[in-house]
């Protein structure tokens, strides 16, 4: 039987998220099973997987906000702005931790990021890890992104960890790089590890080894979280056969009152989820709009 719904899994260092992506195709012995957001090879962490139906989500899933535990390595420069890189600079840390607090306070808000040659963003239809590896940089438009905060941890020069709040599209390793230049002296990221995405916690994660296990032992089931669960945030609106047959039609159904909210988990008559929708208005009223359907 095909399960549907979503996993977390605690990405070890030194292999892709692709292939964690491999390891559950796996052990589940579907196809159908994505991921919501790349975590480099040497990053660790949570990362969610999405199975069956669920990866119709996975757009939504993506955009939610991340946090993160950083070690930045100040006075190192490489070309990936990691350690996995080659070493471009090593320069003098001639800094306080006064001096690194007051650097690092200065990127929470919102800002323009310019993403890293490294990186899987796709530009006239090439990776520019791809062209990167060739050793050719193209100029890059920079993005808008959210720092909601950062939080050091430690202190230990030429060593910072850092604990950072984010939206999504925000790169640790040209954050890494930014405060290394605020503070005169370069810096890359020395390591990092994923503790939330979205509401999914590190916590809750289970190692490569332990879904190993449970797949062993027949009991994958137990691993995976109902995708409605991924939106429990937003209240529920249940229909009664009728409307759930017009909603699967995709008909529109009218709605004299509403909840509050700008999203609805929708559940037919069997009380099955079976769309994630929004209050729309046509013709003077208001209507239920299927933003992504699960059935």
């Amino acid at each position: 039987m095909e399960l549907n719904g979503l996993i977390v899994l605690n990405k070890p260092a030194g292999c892709s998220s692709h292939k964690m992506v491999g390891l559950a195709r796996r052990i589940f012995g579907m196809k159908k099973i994505g991921h919501t957001g790349t975590l480099d090879p040497a990053a660790t962490g949570a990362l969610p997987l999405l199975l069956g139906k669920a990866t119709r989500a996975a757009e939504l899933l993506t955009a939610e906000n991340k946090r993160y535990t950083a070690v930045l390595l100040l006075g190192t420069e490489t070309d990936t702005l990691d350690l996995d890189g080659k070493i471009l600079a090593q320069n003098p840390v001639c800094v306080t931790e006064a001096d690194v607090r007051a650097a690092v306070a200065r990127f929470v808000g919102e800002q323009w990021q310019l993403p890293p040659m490294y990186s899987a963003i796709s530009v006239g239809g090439r990776r520019l890890y791809d062209l990167a590896r060739q050793g050719i940089e193209i100029e890059r438009e920079k993005r808008k992104i959210i720092i909601y905060s950062i939080d050091i941890l430690d202190i230990d020069l030429p060593r910072v960890t850092i604990d950072v709040r984010c939206g999504k599209g925000t790169y640790i390793r040209s954050l890494a790089a930014d405060i290394g230049a605020e503070l005169g002296c370069g810096a890359c990221l020395a390591s990092l590890c994923r503790t939330e995405s979205g509401s999914f916690t590190l916590e809750s994660a289970l190692t490569p080894e332990e879904l190993e296990a449970l797949g062993a032992q027949g009991r994958l089931a137990e691993a995976v979280t109902p995708i409605d669960k991924c939106f429990a945030h937003f209240p529920e609106i249940r229909l009664d056969e009728k409307r759930s047959r017009l909603v699967k039609n995709g008909v529109p159904v009218w709605f004299s009152a509403f909840p509050e909210g700008e999203l609805f988990r929708v559940y037919d008559a069997a009380g099955e989820f079976i769309t994630l929708s929004r209050r729309a208005e046509a013709d003077g009223r208001s209507c239920l709009k299927t933003v992504k359907a699960f059935y």
